[in-house]
Order: structure tokens, then C-alpha cells, then sequence
């Protein structure tokens, strides 16, 4: 069977909900996917960051086949002999008291107002029903019914209503919408990405989220920071909050959490927020399982060891002093804009019509794998393992296109 074939057999037994460029992968190691026919790409997008540790990782491989090999679930009805050892492990490592595992992103931003409704009634004292959790327009953390009625993308949201009582929306990097939004005493939380991933990489003013996290404690409110896509090394930091040395009372991790292995994620806060939930009230199959707790530890422990919020820091300076040397060469680049290795660029519609979509396509007759979004946004997000010469191959595949958009 040759690409075509397993994209036909796609279009004709999946569901039409995602639009993928016309590329089937096959295999990956590093940066690198190849495709059936046996062609080599440079991986762009980090399957959304997912696989900041790079694709085939030979130790996160090792945890899941060894422990494959010996316990893969029991569920939450019995204890087990290693979730203990990651709640343990991962409290630690990021210095919360208690973590509440799950599976995808979405169900760590569920858990997570989740979380903070329960502790608005049963410690702040709002009367029941009345919570609300304050979201930034432009947010993204899921497609469930939930995550949808926070956003104000037209796209994902019109035609699936009715809507989640109890949510307001402000507009992103406004403290003063914020300072607005908190005067309701029914506020329990804010929930907000330090930087917009799939909005475009859109990166706030400096001082925006250490200036929420302060207005939110005056007022009692938790400040949820979903760090799914932005945390675990991505913009070169551990976390894109610690940018502004901000410690979130519920931070949401995913993705990369598992190194792009299998689903995996984490709520982790402090006691008296965490401890508001009781049995019963919460909670997943899967969520938990050996499996997963020996990989989260494992792509955690790569994370510190190879000294990855580093090099995505180093390379992520490069690679945005590359990409603006060709903005200020050719104007069809409206902007480039980023932090660490997560990074976009704007691209002007030419005379022709052509968009981000095109430039994408030709990318990928390149060699290089990226994906538009918001239709003139280009996000460039590679495994965090990438180094300077990569870097450079990259820049002059990007380069090669970018001139022939002019």
C-alpha cells in the first residue's frame, strides 16, 4: 500500500474532523519521521508538543516495555506498586502536595475546574451553583463540551451548544478585564495558558502573569495555569510560568508528560484544594495506571538529563534571529513571535491567494513538517532534543520556500 491508499482508507471508514497535510508516517527517531514510501521529514510540530523528548526515545521506551511486560492496569479500585512512586516523584519535582492523574489535556482542564469549584463551596463559601472560572479568549485546552464553552473560536464551538453555565471570558493579556472580572465574589478561579499555543504562539506582556497571579490571591481566586502545551521544557523554561517565577495553585501538565508515548496527565495543587474531592466525587479507569506512571517518570527524569528547557532555550534564540532576518527580507512574513521552541510565524496572503496552508505544503515538499493554524499562522514547535545544525537545515528549507512566496 503506498500514501495514498491509507489516506483513502482514512477518508473512507474515520470521521471528518481533522484536516491533515497529505503525508503518512511510518516510522520516527529524534527529529526525524519517515514516510511508507520510505521519504525523510523534519518533524515541526512535535505531535503539539507532545514528543518535546523526540520521537523513539530510547529510555521512555525501555520503562514502557519493561513494565508493558509485567502490570499495564488494575484501575482505581486497587492500589498498585507504582502510582505511589510518581505521585511521589512528580509532587517533588514540581513542589506540589498532591497531583490527580489522567489521561489526555482535556481531562487535566476538566479536573481542574473540577477542582476548583468543589474548593470554591467547600472553602471559599460561595453558594452552591454560583461558581464561575474566569478564561482568556482565544484559549484552547480541548473539544469537549466543556473546553468548548470557554472558547471563542467559531470553528470548534458553533453548532454543539447549549454551553457551560458559570464561564467568563476576557480578553487575553488585559489585567485590567481581569481586575474587572474579579470583583465578582463568586470568582473561583482564572484558567489561562501562559502563552496561547494554539491561538498562534501568542506571547503576553511581560509581568501579565505574575501581575494575575498577585491580583488573583488579593481576591481569594485560584489561578489555574494549563501548562499542557507550554510546560515541560517547550519555551525554555520547565514551565512557561516560571518565566515569571509564577507557581500556580493548579497547574495542569499532558503531552510531553508521556514523551509522546501514550496518553498521560497530571493536575497538581496543594492540600487544601486537592482534599476537597472525595471518593467517589472524581476520577478514570485508566487514569493512574502502571503503564503510564513508569513513562511519566522516565520522560520527566530525560527532561533533567539531557537538559532540555536549555537547549530548547539556545535553539530557540537561533531559530527566531533566523526567522526574522527573513521577515525584514521578505514581506509576505507579517511577524515572528515565540519563547524556547515554541515559536510562529504570521504569514501576508500573497496576490495569488496563497496562505500558510500553501506554504506548509511546500514545506513538506521540503522535507520539513509543520501545520498552519487560524489559516495565516505558521507554528514551528520541533522536538527539544534539535541541535544547531538541525536548527540551520531547517532555517534553509524555510528560507527556500519563504523566497518563492514573495
Amino acid at each position: 500500500m503506498n500514501s495514498k491508499d491509507f489516506i483513502k482508507l482514512e477518508h473512507r471508514y474515520g470521521a471528518h474532523n481533522y484536516h491533515p497535510l497529505e503525508v503518512v508516517l511510518a516510522r520516527g527517531k529524534g527529529v526525524w519521521l519517515w514516510d511508507v514510501e520510505g521519504k525523510k521529514y523534519m518533524d515541526f510540530l512535535s505531535a503539539y508538543s507532545a514528543v518535546n523528548q523526540g520521537h523513539g526515545h530510547p529510555k521512555i521506551l525501555k520503562a514502557l516495555t519493561e513494565q508493558a511486560k509485567v502490570l499495564t492496569l488494575t484501575s482505581r479500585a486497587f492500589y498498585n506498586n507504582v502510582l505511589g512512586l510518581y505521585e511521589k516523584f512528580v509532587t517533588s519535582y514540581f513542589g506540589y502536595d498532591k497531583v490527580l492523574p489522567m489521561n489526555t489535556g482535556v481531562e487535566g482542564g476538566e479536573t481542574a475546574v473540577k477542582l476548583a469549584r468543589k474548593w470554591a463551596y467547600t472553602v471559599k463559601g460561595i453558594p452552591n451553583n454560583k461558581a464561575k472560572i474566569i478564561f482568556a479568549a482565544g484559549n484552547f485546552w480541548g473539544r469537549t463540551l466543556a473546553a468548548i464553552s470557554s472558547s471563542t473560536d467559531p470553528e470548534c464551538k458553533d453548532g454543539f451548544g447549549p454551553y457551560m453555565p458559570g464561564y467568563v471570558v476576557i480578553p487575553f493579556n488585559n489585567l485590567k478585564a481581569l481586575e474587572k472580572a474579579l470583583q465578582d465574589p463568586n470568582v473561583a478561579a482564572f484558567m489561562v495558558e501562559p502563552i496561547q499555543g494554539e491561538a498562534g504562539v501568542v506571547v503576553p506582556n511581560e509581568g501579565y502573569l505574575r501581575q494575575a497571579y498577585e491580583m488573583c490571591r488579593a481576591k481569594n481566586v485560584l489561578l489555574i495555569c494549563d501548562e499542557v502545551q507550554t510546560g515541560l521544557g517547550r519555551t525554555g523554561k520547565m514551565l512557561a510560568s516560571d518565566h515569571e517565577k509564577v507557581k500556580p495553585d493548579i497547574l495542569i501538565l499532558g503531552k510531553a508528560l508521556s514523551g509522546g508515548v501514550l496518553p498521560v496527565s497530571a493536575v497538581l495543587t496543594r492540600d487544601e484544594v486537592m482534599l476537597s474531592i472525595k471518593p467517589g466525587q472524581h476520577g478514570s479507569t485508566f487514569g493512574g495506571n502502571p503503564l503510564a506512571c513508569r513513562v511519566a517518570i522516565a520522560a520527566l527524569e530525560v527532561i533533567k538529563e539531557e537538559k532540555l528547557p536549555q537547549n530548547a532555550d539556545r535553539m530557540g534564540k537561533i531559530f527566531r534571529k533566523e526567522m526574522q532576518r527573513l521577515s525584514d527580507e521578505y514581506p509576505v512574513i507579517n511577524k515572528v513571535r515565540g519563547k524556547g521552541l515554541l515559536n510562529a510565524m504570521v504569514i501576508k496572503p500573497t496576490k495569488s491567494g496563497k496562505t500558510a496552508w500553501e506554504v506548509c505544503v511546500e514545506l513538506k515538499k521540503q522535507g520539513l513538517l509543520a501545520k498552519p493554524t487560524h489559516g495565516d499562522i505558521i507554528r514551528f514547535a520541533p522536538p527539544l532534543v534539535i541541535n544547531e545544525e538541525q536548527i540551520h537545515w531547517a532555517v534553509d528549507k524555510i528560507g527556500k520556500v519563504i523566497k518563492n512566496f514573495r
